[in-house]
């Protein structure tokens, strides 16, 4: 949102078509505020415990999950053992930095995607997600 003005996280949820409950806007605040950003289910429950929001982790879960359907947050699915949930849902690609679990963003205009395969009849590309993976150079 660089440039723009914060939109109420209660704005957000209506407009996304979900009802604006305590712990949906107390976890939005904390999901949004600072800006876009990759986060997993335990991070955002570590946060809304340090900021006295009393909140399981299964809410949270099942809260960022309802976020994603609603099209607010995006997943992604970077090893399989861990999940993001990433707040810039705007076509864009990620390095993940293997080691560190860190995620950043690649603007979309930095890579091209070329010759894809034809999708199976009935059927389109909604979406391409490409991670890089990075690691510290050895020697």
């Amino acid at each position: 949102m660089t440039g723009a003005l914060p939109i109420a996280i209660e704005v957000r949820l209506r407009g996304a078509g979900l009802r604006p409950t305590r712990q949906r806007v107390a976890l939005g605040d904390l999901l949004f505020a600072k800006g876009d950003r990759h986060l997993t289910v335990e991070e955002l429950h570590e946060e809304a415990v340090a900021a006295g929001v009393p909140v399981s982790l299964a809410t949270v879960y099942n809260t960022l999950h309802q976020f994603t359907e609603a099209g607010l947050i995006r997943v992604l699915a970077v090893e399989s053992a861990k999940t993001y949930f990433d707040t810039n849902v705007s076509d864009h690609h990620h390095f993940f930095v293997e080691g560190e679990n860190e995620v950043l963003d690649i603007p979309v205009s930095n890579l091209t995607i070329a010759n894809l395969p034809e999708p199976p009849e009935g059927m389109e590309i909604a979406h391409v997600d490409v991670v890089i993976r990075l690691r510290a150079k050895q020697g």
